[in-house]
């Protein structure tokens, strides 16, 4: 009976990726940037590094 109790004041932990999504929206400080540029500037550094390799 105990347990029953303090299973309904508990809130569940998130079983789906929607419980995951909810979680990562909250608002925190710090710098926001796209994912599309991180992509784009961790290609740009790949290309950069095997030109030297090629070059020097």
């Amino acid at each position: 009976m105990l347990s029953a109790r303090k299973k309904r004041r508990e809130a569940p932990m998130p079983q789906s990726a929607a419980g995951l999504l909810r979680f990562f929206e909250e608002e925190i400080k710090g710098i926001k940037i796209k994912a599309e540029l991180v992509l784009i500037l961790t290609s740009l550094m790949i290309v950069m590094v095997i030109i030297a390799n090629i070059f020097f």
